[in-house]
């Protein structure tokens, strides 16, 4: 079992939560996941680190509730555990060498994004940041980050905090003022790294996106997050879930992480209305 130390709403509708696994803290890197149940009858569901520990042998995730499972797993509180908790898995982000560079994340994928901002920023890096959000009651984790970066601008679609815009505004203006970028990191839906992608195209940037949205099982063999990159086949979860934004078939990407959407609002459904006989 591993025990919840902390849980805390970041949002609405996203929560952060700190599990003590202290054999996972102490290897765990930026970019990587674990494989969470919350019981023996729970589905195992991936989960991307957002910070840890190693002093205190404490892991960190960041979730949205908008399935079955991550439903359950908002309702836990301090005291509880976990059935399992495993990692991690997946290829850390490639962060080594790289003297400036660009943090994006988006929603829910800002979460993802911090651990490589604060990992770049501590080894020297000089780190702009750009987070974007629907509206200022989604905004997340903003003092993190912006004690973690050199520059940070958020952005709302509609522009009720920050700047008015999506990240790609904010990133087409930061590189026409003459910022240039090792590396540009992008995280969050599929539609925004895709635009980000074919925004630093032109510009010769390497970027770099996390396919870790349609990741499933976490170990290849379902193959639910079978991408295609460069013309050959990927698999997110073993493979990734890093990849060159450039060389990412977008389309295929897009159409894939749609296919369990009937699925999860059934399940998503079902579990609200245990929920509500539950209150009753």
């Amino acid at each position: 079992m591993y025990p919840i130390e902390r849980v805390e709403a970041l949002n609405v509708e996203v929560t952060r939560m700190v599990v003590r696994a202290p054999e996972i803290s102490r290897k765990i890197k930026p970019g990587q996941f674990v494989m969470l149940r919350i019981d023996e009858e729970g589905e195992r569901i991936p989960l991307t680190m957002n910070d840890c520990d190693p002093e205190a042998g404490t892991v960190t995730i960041v979730f949205q509730a908008v399935g079955a499972t991550t439903m359950r797993l908002a309702r836990l509180k301090a005291g509880d555990a976990l059935r399992d908790f495993a990692g991690p898995l997946g290829n850390p982000t490639e962060l080594e060498g790289a003297k400036r560079a660009c943090v994006i994340g988006g929603g829910l994928g800002t979460a993802i994004a911090f651990p490589q901002a604060k990992w770049l920023h501590d080894h020297g890096c000089e780190v702009d940041v750009i987070t974007g959000f629907r509206n200022k009651d989604l905004v997340i984790l903003e003092d993190d980050f912006r004690a973690a970066s050199d520059v940070l601008k958020v952005m709302t679609d509609d522009g009720s905090y920050g700047e008015h815009g999506p990240v790609t505004d904010a990133l087409k203006a930061l590189i026409e003022e003459g910022n240039t970028y090792d590396e540009v990191f992008a995280i969050g839906p599929m539609m925004m790294m895709k635009f980000v992608s074919l925004t630093t195209k032109p510009y010769g940037l390497k970027t770099v996106v996390s396919m870790s949205p349609i990741m499933i099982d976490g170990t290849g063999m379902c193959g639910g997050c079978r991408i295609s990159v460069g013309g050959e086949t990927k698999f997110a979860c073993v493979d990734g879930p890093d990849f060159d934004g450039h060389q990412v078939d977008w389309d295929l990407a897009v159409k894939r992480g749609g296919m369990y959407k009937d699925f999860e609002r059934h399940a998503y459904e079902e579990t609200c209305n245990l929920f509500k006989q539950e209150v009753k």
